[in-house]
């Protein structure tokens, strides 16, 4: 997906959300198809709608959502009454995030976190609403199935091409094999830093990459800046924009959202050509 040298492994990273800036809104981030769910509460930007549910990665997660000053507890999902936020479901979240990784990772299989969680892992103030995202190889989706079945989480194939989709401690989980229409490759894995997710370690995506991803995924279908932005002010000392920009050039969503970033001044203007 991108040749860019990995920054280095962190090797002590946040267990819960850094210290914010300011107030964050609802962040749901969904990875993968390129195209964004409709008709969730801070979907944004990582994948494609999933059938028979609510789910899949950028943020629908796509996946997660934020809310001002949540604390995890809560596995609900309805959003309550009018004037009132949704369930806090963060820790119902992460609780399927480790027992998933945990699975992976004894298994021997490569994979990263990806979405929403894995931009909670890198330390951006959130609280989560909806799935948790794993990136993995294609070629490695029916041994996962086998190993997730053989420890009893129920596992389907859904219509789209782009990923397998599980249940635990009822929440959803995407096992994805491309990020907005990029296939997930043993260079992205071994870019990944290794971060602690509620205590437990696990590989998630470089935040370049996921970054990248994001952006990868607005159009003019779903471009919800608003959902992205809090990641690249929080991670911006981490991400290469100048292989971004490379990267966005001649995509008019995400040449966008770049420009938005410098008039923010997030990031540096990019110095004029001569």
């Amino acid at each position: 997906m991108r040749n860019h040298s990995q920054d280095a492994t962190q090797s002590g990273g946040p267990t819960g959300p850094a210290d914010p800036t300011g107030p964050t809104g609802p962040l749901g981030l969904r990875l993968a198809g390129g195209r964004a769910v409709e008709g969730e509460p801070g979907d944004a930007l990582l994948g494609t709608p999933a059938s028979g549910g609510t789910s899949a990665g950028a943020p629908h997660d796509h996946g997660t959502s934020a809310a001002p000053g949540g604390t995890g507890g809560a596995t609900g999902g309805a959003e309550g009454p009018a004037g009132t936020h949704p369930p806090d479901r963060t820790q119902a979240i992460l609780e399927a995030t480790k027992q998933v990784a945990a699975l992976l990772k004894s298994a021997g299989h490569p994979f990263a976190l990806a979405g929403s969680v894995a931009a909670y892992a890198h330390g951006v103030p959130q609280s989560l609403q909806h799935d948790t995202d794993f990136a993995i190889l294609r070629e490695d989706a029916e041994a996962v199935t086998q190993d997730l079945e053989a420890a009893g989480i129920q596992v389907r194939v859904p219509p789209e091409d782009w990923l397998i989709k599980a249940r635990s401690h009822g929440e959803e989980i995407d096992l994805i094999f491309e990020l907005a229409r990029h296939p997930v490759t043993p260079d992205l894995l071994q870019r990944a830093h290794t971060l602690p997710v509620d205590s437990v370690r696990m590989p998630v995506l470089a935040p370049t990459d996921l970054v990248g991803s994001l952006l990868a995924a607005f159009s003019e279908h779903h471009c919800d800046f608003g959902a992205v932005l809090p990641i690249a002010r929080t991670l911006r000392e981490k991400i290469d924009w100048d292989l971004l920009r490379r990267e966005s050039e001649g995509s008019p969503m995400p040449e966008a959202f770049l420009y938005l970033l410098e008039r923010l001044n997030v990031i540096e203007p990019r110095e004029a050509t001569p």
